[in-house]
């Protein structure tokens, strides 16, 4: 489902409810959410997945440091365009100050709010404090969402996790409704600890019981993998919606089948052949304008693995473009493999 679209599915819960804000009024509908990912929701993928569904899209994350210092890279990322719609920055820092003084530049780009990174688990960044490294210290961390809340007029939400470790230190349900009374819009928590990274099961429990204890939308993050899984997700838990993230990656028409299934309460047909040879034509073509080349058909590889999954030959297509970095041999290759095909 596209902006335009969830805008219009939208308009009976506005009349029903007037006084909810505009974020408010999104998450009353539940939506499926693109994830912070670094290196790949970039404006390009942010597009790509909007026109397969993805009802919110939230920039890569942006160090407050690089951002205030004028590093190209980060203004790159939060630079929004025309089409770039119901779209949020993620912002991630050690310091409150610079937390908030980032975030009064980057309500400059107009985004959707402002989200603050307090669940990187990455030892690089949470070790210096910053994303899940706030969770060492709940206090400092309600403290400096109070302080990023007060110095922006958009809403200002957090993305974090269910704590550091053993369940003695999983500090987020108190934290959650901490955060509500500190101003922040809504959370989105990944239902992982920081110590385990990516390994293990996420443990969707811990959203619902910080949902139980807070009127602000709570959204959930990990493990959700398919359409069913997001379904499944909400209704479990009673969370105003989902955040997808490495799925997406390889398969971002999950936001079509989630929309499906959570609109229509049909399943939607996986992508056909078609379709996958096309999207990696859109996405090579797409970052080539951005990114010029090679690089703009280099960091496309890390989709083609997901993008290609099912094919006749994948294993040998892939190959093949890994090891080209020009652009029309990419779009030649596929082209060829499509009249192989076809034949």
């Amino acid at each position: 489902m596209a902006a335009d679209a969830i805008l219009s599915y939208l308009e009976p819960i506005l009349v029903a409810h007037p006084n909810l804000t505009q974020l408010q009024r999104l998450y009353a509908a539940k939506p499926v959410v693109l994830a912070p990912l670094e290196d790949v929701s970039d404006a390009v993928f942010r597009r790509i997945c909007r026109a397969l569904g993805a009802e919110i899209t939230v920039t890569e994350f942006v160090n407050v440091e690089g951002l205030l210092r004028g590093c190209r890279n980060a203004r790159r990322k939060i630079a929004l365009a025309d089409d770039d719609v119901l779209t949020a920055i993620q912002i991630y820092g050690a310091d409150p100050e610079r937390l908030a003084e980032a975030a009064r530049f980057a309500e400059q780009a107009e985004p959707l709010f402002i989200d603050i990174n307090c669940g990187c688990w990455v030892p690089k960044i949470a070790g210096r404090g910053a994303g899940a490294g706030w969770l060492r210290d709940p206090v400092a961390m309600v403290a400096m969402a109070k302080m990023v809340v007060e110095s922006v007029a958009l809403p200002v939400t957090v993305k974090t996790r269910i704590g550091l470790g053993p369940e003695s230190h999983m500090p987020i349900v108190d934290l959650a409704r901490r955060l509500e009374d500190a101003g922040v819009a809504a959370i989105t928590i990944h239902c992982r600890t920081a110590n385990m990274g990516h390994s293990g099961s996420a443990d969707w429990s811990w959203a619902m019981r910080a949902r139980e204890v807070v009127k602000i939308p709570v959204l959930v993050n990990g493990d959700v993998k398919s359409a069913e899984d997001a379904a499944r997700a909400i209704d479990s838990t009673g969370c105003a919606g989902v955040m997808i993230g490495r799925r997406a990656i390889e398969h971002p028409w999950i936001f079509r089948e989630c929309s499906a299934l959570l609109r229509e309460g049909e399943a939607h047909a996986p992508p056909t052949d078609e379709e996958r040879i096309e999207l990696c034509k859109r996405h090579l073509v797409a970052n080539v304008e951005v990114r010029g080349e090679p690089h703009g058909v280099r960091c496309t590889r890390r989709h083609l693995s997901g993008y290609l999954s099912g094919l006749r030959g994948a294993a040998q297509l892939r190959r093949e473009l890994n090891l080209c970095d020009s652009l029309d041999g990419c779009l030649g290759i596929l082209d060829s493999y499509r009249a192989r095909a076809a034949a």
